[in-house]
């Protein structure tokens, strides 16, 4: 035999081999998933409902390890470019420093826009909670206003973003962008808010509702992880909610109530604002900037809508007692 016909031979025998293994695999692959399903048919069906194949069990789980060990990778490595934070008590002394001297109207709001350039990256994303809790107590101690990311268990999907200009809300069945004050280029929503009128009747209105569409801020409960699961409560718990819109640009900031939902994901949008909002934020041309929006815990509900003047009202801020 020559060895051309020995190679020929030994590949045949080989491909024999391959073939008897292949198909010794599939018949013990084939008994081993009719014994998982007849001994655990519940844990069978579940695979089925969720398109996974018992088969291929295993290649899935390989793609979940080397997705866990990317992700401890990524969060374990130092971050690269990243402002280093301030402690909050080095931003606390300077608050102290700044009180122990005479305080003119625009003092306070040169520390917060200082501390928020310290504390705030360039570009608008989603905070960290060492970010977040550094900037309540700036905002409590130079805005007083006592303002929280977190407030009852309940965090927005971000809380430095952008805000846009909306419109005005209608308040009540057939009301008209004319009773709305001075504020009137930006017309009136063609549909109604998240929650629908504010009022039943422009009998019904009261001065408090007319404030509050005033003053009407717009979140993306829409995107929240749990609105459907939890629909009925965040409904209820977001509905009218105060917030704190501080405009990062230059530290002008407004108490707002939650009063819509949106904007849409697209627009590239993360808050909105009611006509008068938006024109204390920046003026009349502004219709869009960066924000930051934090609830405001006022559980007996003292703290009125509107324009926060810490810095008209400098004269009276004691910051030493921070």
């Amino acid at each position: 035999m020559s060895s051309q016909q020995a190679a020929t031979t030994y590949q045949e025998g080989q491909k024999i081999k391959y073939d008897y293994v292949r198909q010794k695999l599939k018949l013990k692959s084939l008994e081993a998933k009719n014994y998982f399903r007849a001994k655990y048919p519940q844990a069978h069906q579940y695979l089925i409902d969720r398109g996974l194949d018992l088969a291929k069990i295993r290649d899935y789980t390989t793609k979940l390890i080397s997705a866990g060990a990317l992700t401890s990778a990524l969060l374990l490595s130092p971050p690269v470019n990243v402002k280093s934070l301030p402690a909050p008590q080095e931003v606390m002394e300077k608050l102290k420093s700044v009180g122990e001297k005479s305080v003119t109207p625009d003092v306070p709001q040169k520390v917060l826009l200082d501390s928020l350039s310290a504390i705030l990256p360039q570009k608008t994303r989603a905070l960290s909670r060492e970010e977040e809790k550094v900037l309540e107590q700036v905002f409590n101690a130079v805005l007083g206003v006592k303002a929280k990311a977190n407030l009852e268990g309940e965090h927005l999907n971000t809380t430095y973003g952008l805000i846009g200009a909306e419109q005005h809300l209608r308040r009540y069945p057939g009301d008209v962008v004319a009773s709305h004050g001075p504020y009137l280029k930006e017309g009136i929503a063609p549909g109604l808010g998240a929650w629908g009128y504010f009022a039943p009747s422009r009998e019904a209105l009261t001065p408090d509702l007319v404030e509050t569409e005033k003053w009407y801020a717009v979140v993306q409960t829409l995107y929240l992880p749990d609105w459907n699961t939890r629909f009925k409560y965040l409904r209820d718990w977001y509905k009218y909610r105060k917030v704190l819109i501080v405009n990062t640009d230059n530290g002008n900031a407004v108490v707002a109530a939650i009063a819509d939902s949106g904007p849409a994901a697209w627009t590239g949008k993360h808050f909105g604002g009611s006509p008068e909002v938006m024109e204390y934020l920046g003026g009349p041309r502004y219709k869009k900037g960066p924000v930051v929006v934090f609830f405001v815990d006022d559980p007996d509900n003292k703290m009125p809508l509107g324009p926060v003047n810490y810095n008209k009202l400098a004269a009276g801020i004691s910051l030493t007692k921070i």
